[in-house]
């Protein structure tokens, strides 16, 4: 017996629905492949299985609709959600380990401190700059994060032009090329917060001597969670951290948790400050973390701090201004001294930290000059409003 046209209808609108449902997968496909590859670059393979998981049951759903299959319906919804809400927990750990707060080393976006650029952030003087310089002008360069200061110098007392930051007299390259600059004459002064032992010795290398002077003061600190019990530390204690003999919070009147004590990457300004601290003791291996590379394989780096209860971390006092600002860690005191101006200033912050201006005994006649202006009452302002401490006091009339 012939189909008859109502049934044949039926089953044609049954094919289309089929049809539309497998072409709903296939488009689907690629995009949960870009998902898979995408968490897999990015570090967080974990979330692969719940991404292949998710895409297996939203299809299980639309084949049980495509075929009418309603008498089977709550098992595909309850396998389905069992499957996803299963490997959902399997992911959470890693999820949670991968989304707690991340603290770096504070960057500059140098375009924003450019001199002599309307809009600049740069920090300008209250009166016009008491020393200037028309020709002959020395190239400075330097670390990044000092280029707002180096920058307000620059627009103080140099002429007014553009100044590239990458090729001009006002260059920010960081401190490793900074000092090959200053070491083959490309640059005339830079500015350092601190040099690292393999960064003395090529300078010795070279033949260089360097003259470093005092620009600004600043404090090496370090901090933990805001809910960490523990308010201060010894000098002893945080090396003692760090070399690996001090494990656990409670041994140093914290709670009774692991101690996850952060470092920064090699040649970072306060990885070479902590070496600076810790002399002659060993540091211990850093906590790793595992990322993937364009080839497929992983490498190991340096873990960014990651704000647990437990974690320890180390910085400089100005970059720890913008960290402070959502009130989840807290500096800790070094033998009962707080970071503050006040106790930098009077210099009885145990682990005090300066950034100097250094040359290599340039020929330009305008450096000792420009030198003597930057630790005078006006360069020392500049210091001031960039957030630094002045390396001296200056009196109201001088």
């Amino acid at each position: 017996m012939g189909q008859s046209a109502r049934e044949m209808g039926m089953g044609i609108r049954l094919r289309k629905k089929r049809f539309k449902v497998l072409l709903i997968m296939l488009l689907l496909l690629p995009l949960a492949g870009v998902g898979l590859v995408y968490a897999y670059l990015k570090g967080f393979a974990f979330l692969q299985p719940l991404i292949g998981t998710v895409y297996l049951a939203f299809g299980a759903i639309l084949v049980m609709v495509a075929f009418e299959l309603k008498r089977y319906q709550r098992f595909f919804y309850g396998g389905a959600a069992v499957l996803v809400g299963g490997t959902a927990i399997y992911s959470i750990p890693p999820w949670h380990e991968k989304t707690r707060p991340v603290i770096s080393e504070a960057k500059v976006d140098i375009l924003e401190y450019l001199p002599f650029q309307e809009g600049s952030n740069v920090m300008t003087l209250n009166e016009p700059s008491s020393f200037s310089i028309k020709d002959d002008i020395p190239v400075i360069d330097g670390d990044t994060a000092l280029y707002p200061v180096y920058s307000a110098f620059a627009q103080a007392v140099y002429p007014e032009k553009d100044y590239d930051p990458h090729d001009s007299e006002v260059m920010s390259n960081q401190t490793g090329e900074a000092l090959d600059n200053l070491i083959t004459g490309k640059a005339d002064m830079i500015f350092v917060k601190n040099l690292s032992i393999t960064q003395l010795e090529t300078v010795e290398r070279a033949g260089k001597e360097l003259i470093s002077v005092p620009i600004g003061q600043d404090a090496f600190v370090f901090f933990v969670h805001a809910k960490n019990s523990v308010e201060s530390l010894t000098k002893d204690e945080i090396r003692g951290i760090y070399s690996g003999w001090i494990t656990n919070w409670k041994d140093i009147g914290g709670n009774d948790e692991p101690i996850r004590a952060f470092q920064q990457p090699a040649d970072s300004r306060s990885q070479i400050a902590l070496e600076w601290f810790m002399g002659n003791d060993r540091i211990m291996d850093a906590p790793q973390q595992e990322i993937a590379s364009l080839t497929g394989t992983t490498i190991g780096e340096v873990s960014d701090y990651q704000n647990d209860k437990n974690a320890i971390g180390f910085t400089f006092r100005h970059d720890s201004t913008e960290m402070m600002k959502n009130n989840d860690i807290k500096l800790l005191k070094v033998e009962g001294i707080e970071p503050s101006d006040e106790m930098i200033k009077k210099n009885v912050y145990p682990i005090p930290a300066h950034f100097s201006v250094v040359t290599t005994g340039t020929d330009n006649p305008h450096v000792e000059a420009f030198i003597e202006w930057m630790r005078s009452k006006q360069g020392q302002e500049i210091v001031e409003k960039t957030g630094y401490v002045p390396v001296r006091e200056w009196k109201i009339d001088e």
